[in-house]
Parts: structure tokens; sequence; C-alpha cells
């Protein structure tokens, strides 16, 4: 095997001379890491399982293992597709679906004057779903605005309910005396979220804030915070849908890319950080957060402060649908509130004058 290793060997005890890497039946394979001897890599190989999303950096989106399969035969009649392919990284969630023959793949020699083909190829598609990944939500969205005082938070409870007992999955406090003893008592290999306790109590919250209007433009700063002591996000991404994404003018510290879902709309930005600057989130702390601001062109016939447009539709944390307030909860402007009230004014002074002219009718 070149590239990649399976972790346990099994029972090779029948081969006597040559014994291979590897004698289960459902191996499980791991990539190895970088700097790995040449003589035991492949291309696109090494990269200690971590890789980009194509939008985020297409070199490193993709990664291979090679390995040779014994009492295969020699001929695509002999050789059988593999089955249950499950993907175990980076957690679970994933869902794969049976081999698939395709046409076969075909490599050209360094050359560039030969073309050999595979004897068969297949692909196995892997699907994500956030629900079998896990039970909760793992991210939530809070707001503000340059033109109201109210911070809107992540809705109560949005991923837990706040407990004491870290044991139990619990929480911890930021100036808890014994927080470093829990943190390193939980170890490397420990995917359980030790978060820090909060009214939300998720292990990431994305906060919007509506900063500044100008003549032609506004401005909105993204803040990303990471309130899990046990994990620190490398390589993250944000994915963002509001209309206004038509007419971004300046990302000032994230990298950006647009997505078109719908060809005729282009409503949805993926956001990402920049290489060795911010591109790595770390663990909950002083570090635990990532920030940057986005710069707007208004569009006459679309733009406005008004019933929350300014705020985002939806928003994923690497690929995860982050929960959003509650849309009567949004920031409002000062004269929409002055406009309810005096609605709502209007309203009981119709109510009242209504009985008044029943009582005295009767």
């Amino acid at each position: 095997m070149q590239g990649g290793q399976a972790t346990e060997q099994g029972d090779c005890s029948k081969f006597k001379g040559n014994v291979p890497h590897c004698c289960k039946k459902s191996p499980t394979v791991v990539d190895l890491l970088p700097g790995t001897p040449y003589n035991q890599q492949t291309a696109n190989c090494c990269k200690g399982g971590v890789i980009s999303s194509w939008a985020q950096d297409p070199a490193n989106a993709a990664s291979s293992f090679q390995l040779s399969v014994g009492s295969a035969g020699t001929s695509n009649r002999t050789v059988r597709l593999p089955k249950n392919f499950t993907l175990k990284a980076p957690g679970p969630g994933y869902t794969c679906a049976r081999a698939k023959i395709v046409k076969p793949t075909r490599f050209m020699s360094t050359d560039k004057r030969r073309i050999t083909q595979a004897l068969m190829t297949w692909n196995v598609t892997c699907t994500y779903s956030q629900f079998l990944a896990q039970k909760t939500p793992s991210c939530c969205v809070s707001l503000s605005s340059f033109y109201n005082d109210t911070i809107v938070p992540c809705p109560k409870c949005t991923c837990g309910c706040r407990r004491n007992n870290s044991d139990s999955g619990g929480c911890v406090e930021p100036n808890a005396p014994h927080l470093a003893s829990v943190v390193s008592s939980l170890g490397n290999n420990n995917p359980m979220p030790l978060v820090q306790c909060t009214s939300h109590m998720c292990p990431i919250r994305v906060h919007w804030h509506v900063k500044l209007n100008y003549k032609q433009y506004w401005r909105v700063k993204v803040t990303i915070t990471n309130f899990n002591y046990n994990m620190n996000y490398t390589q993250w991404n944000l994915v963002v849908q509001h209309p206004n994404f038509d007419n971004l003018t300046q990302t000032f510290s994230f990298n950006y890319q647009s997505l078109s879902p719908y060809s005729a709309i282009n409503d949805t930005a993926m956001l990402w950080g920049v290489k060795f600057y911010n591109d790595l989130l770390m663990q909950a702390g002083r570090s635990g957060n990532v920030q940057s601001e986005l710069l707007f062109r208004k569009d006459k016939s679309t733009f406005t402060f008004d019933k929350g447009w300014a705020f985002p539709r939806r928003i994923y944390f690497n690929g995860d649908n982050c929960v959003m307030p509650p849309p009567d909860a949004y920031p409002w402007l000062p004269n929409a509130g002055s406009r309810q009230l005096t609605s709502l004014l209007i309203l009981m002074i119709a109510f009242f004058s209504a009985l008044a002219f029943l009582h005295g009718y009767a």
C-alpha cells in the first residue's frame, strides 16, 4: 500500500513468505502524514487526513492512496467491487452508496506520448447529513446593528441546556480554576465537545453586525467565536445566504467565493480564512475567534434596513446549518418600532370608541 495505511494488520498467519500489509476483509485505511518517505507516497497523498473544499483550495481538495489486492485475478471478470464504504472522518454523518462501475480511467505518461487505461473504474458517492452526525445543532447566529441598541443573542438552549457537570457533557466557566486540568484530561482523541457555559451552549457562534451605512454602500462585521475547549477548526468555512451578495464589493480579511445554486440568482457566498493568518479557528479562549468586514454596494431597487432585510437568511459553518434567531426578534429600525406602536395605539382607540358607541346606543 502507498499513500495510506491500514490501522490493523489482522491475522496473516497463513502467509509464510511475503506477508501482506493487511489481511482483514474490512480494513480501516487512514491517510499518511506530511513528510512521509517518498517510496511510501503516491499522487495527492499524505495530507494527514485534512482536505479542503473545492472552492477553498482545489489543489488540496483531493486525497488518494494506492493498494494491491491479492487473489483478485487479472481481468474485469474476476475483480469484485468493494462493499460497505464508510467515511469516518472528520466525524459521523456520512452515508456512502454502492460502488458503481464507470468509464475506465485513462492515464497519460510523463512524456505525454502514451495513454494507458485502467482495468476497471468504479465510483462511490458519499453524502453528509447533519441530522445523522449529531442530535443537536452545532452552531447558532446572533445579530446586532448600529441603528438599534438591542443585541439579539442565540436562542436559549439552541444546542443544549446548561449543566455544571463536565463529565456528563456539561460546560465549564471560562474563569474556572480547574479548567486546564479538565481540558487536558479529555485528551486529543476525544471528540466530545467541552463548551464554555453560555445560554445557547453551542460550540460555534456566528455574529452578524450591521456596522455602518454610507451613501452608496453599507458595511457588515462578521465574527466567528469558538466556545469549544476541546477542538480547533482547521481550514474552516462559512456559507452565507443574503440577497445583496450579488453586489459585494470587498472582503477585508476573509477569502470569498460566490456560490450560485441557482444560475440566475447570486445570493450565496462562501467565506474562509486567509492562509497563515486566520484559517485556523483556535479553541475557546482569547484566540478563539476570527472576524472580518464585508462591504456591500447598495441596489436602490432592493436595499432597505427595514424588516430585518440587512440580516442573513441562512448561515452554515463547516456544512452545518446554524440556528437563526426568530424573525420577530431581529433589531428593528427606530421608526419601524414607532410605527408599530402608533398602529397599536390606533387600534386601541378604535376599539374603545366602538365600545363607547355600542354602550351609548344601548
